[in-house]
């Protein structure tokens, strides 16, 4: 078992936090093969609400592959209990948002893609659908200050 940590940076002004904007997001990863280290070009999608049997057990996982090369399977499961923002007195540092326990694979890069949410400071606004992958820095207007 390796526990895997996500860690976030960013420059925080006029917003408290930022985070996924709810369980129900699409986490993208790259992913190698722990046993032919193969690494897969494709960003692969992963949910903290799915769940997916593995071969050879009564278990299961929010993520489970295949490698195309050697045909090995690993899998993935979210730490539920660790996914947090990424708040403002970490504004500038890394900070660690999610733990996920890796089996026969690994992360070793992601995509924030769009779904983050951040909390205006003075009114508290929830500023959704915020899309991280842009080349230039997020803003946005809080309308109540």
């Amino acid at each position: 078992m390796v526990k895997f940590a996500l860690h976030f940076k960013a420059e925080l002004e006029n917003v408290t936090d930022v985070g996924p904007s709810s369980e129900e997001y699409e986490w993208h990863f790259k992913v190698k093969c722990n046993n032919c280290k193969e690494i897969n070009k494709n960003w692969v999608g992963v949910n903290q609400l799915a769940s997916n049997a593995i071969s050879g057990s009564r278990g299961s996982a929010n993520f489970v592959m295949h490698c195309k090369f050697c045909k090995r399977e690993g899998y993935a499961q979210f730490d539920n209990t660790s996914i947090k923002p990424y708040t403002i007195e970490n504004s500038g540092q890394f900070s660690q948002i999610v733990i996920i326990d890796c089996r026969g694979l690994e992360f070793v890069d992601f995509d924030p893609r769009i779904g983050f949410k951040a909390k205006g400071v003075k009114s508290n606004i929830i500023f959704n659908d915020i899309d991280l992958t842009l080349k230039e820095d997020w803003a946005d207007y809080d309308e109540e200050v």
